[in-house]
């Protein structure tokens, strides 16, 4: 699709392929010694994470074609969903410079946390399997047996005390899958939103999963919201963190803050939204599904040709 949709009278490009993890990261490096105005995550949040830390600091942009399980950087930028969308979001080429955040130096470009959002990532992560189903399927069987952990919060030199499920950081507005923890997030204001969630039983978790696909998720009397250029985390314990959805295990003592402006990006300016968020979730719920149900299918045919293949071949050697 790339000539189709690059403008080649103002671009050239060069497609390279990751073998290992890391490997982006290696080639963003090279790409920014070489000169390159952009170089194009085509991947996930952890794939954009990857490109994106190396170019922070550069004049080099980050470009994205979403193909991952949440694309939550993607469809807080309102990047189309669609590689032809994407690719035309590319060819025109509108750059700013947003912000982003780190967590103990680990730079985050939507979201990082601690509480249950890194403890699902964790589980996500071992399960072997991506996909919207598996996130959803970790989270509600997780979700029953997780114990909420109290937290001491530093913002300029003011500490409190919260007993929380999670502790979400957050410089875009979503974990992906259009999940917003913090609707009103802007990566251009210099601060990130902070979103405490405070325990709450079983018959409460249906009302905040509605809040979370309909951006009203600070109207829950659950949540703490507050916006921060940094502040400081104190747990009793180590333990799993999270930053854009890839886990990590980090100490009782974690610094929080917010890089404001230093990280170029390939954006869409027309910033229209065709669904509004629910019926959007709902969408990418159906499409998801569909994908699952593709490769299952794909995989019962390849199994069925295979049998049929050792049937044949178990007719010759009768035969004989």
């Amino acid at each position: 699709m790339i000539p189709q949709y690059i403008d080649s009278e103002r671009f050239s490009y060069t497609i390279l392929y990751t073998d290992h993890q890391g490997h982006a990261a290696e080639l963003s490096a090279r790409a920014i010694q070489m000169g390159v105005d952009v170089v194009v995550a085509v991947g996930g949040d952890g794939t954009v994470n990857e490109v994106a830390k190396s170019l922070v600091h550069t004049s080099t942009a980050l470009g994205i074609i979403p193909c991952g399980s949440g694309n939550g950087l993607a469809r807080h930028l309102f990047i189309p969903m669609s590689p032809e969308g994407a690719l035309q979001v590319l060819s025109d080429c509108n750059i700013r410079s947003l912000d982003y955040g780190r967590i103990n130096g680990t730079p985050f470009f939507c979201t990082c946390g601690v509480g249950f959002d890194a403890f699902v990532s964790s589980k996500f992560a071992e399960s072997g399997r991506r996909g919207l189903l598996t996130y959803i399927e970790n989270t509600l069987r997780e979700g029953l047996k997780y114990q909420p952990d109290t937290y001491e919060i530093e913002i300029e030199g003011e500490t409190r005390k919260y007993k929380a499920f999670l502790i979400a950081c957050a410089n875009a507005s979503q974990y992906g899958n259009n999940v917003y923890i913090a609707p009103d997030a802007s990566m251009s204001d210099g601060l990130m939103d902070v979103t405490i969630m405070e325990p709450f039983g079983m018959l409460e978790a249906p009302q905040i999963a509605f809040q979370l696909f309909t951006k009203t998720i600070a109207q829950n009397s659950r949540i703490r919201t507050f916006r921060c250029r940094q502040m400081r985390i104190h747990r009793s314990s180590p333990g799993v963190i999270h930053f854009d959805g890839d886990p990590k295990e980090e100490g009782t003592d974690l610094l929080v803050d917010l890089v404001p402006h230093d990280l170029r990006i390939v954006v869409n300016p027309k910033e229209q939204v065709i669904l509004p968020p629910l019926l959007r979730a709902f969408s990418d719920l159906y499409n998801g599904m569909n994908d699952e149900l593709n490769t299952i299918r794909q995989d019962i045919l390849t199994g069925q040709e295979r049998i049929r293949s050792i049937n044949k071949d178990l007719l010759r050697k009768l035969k004989r």
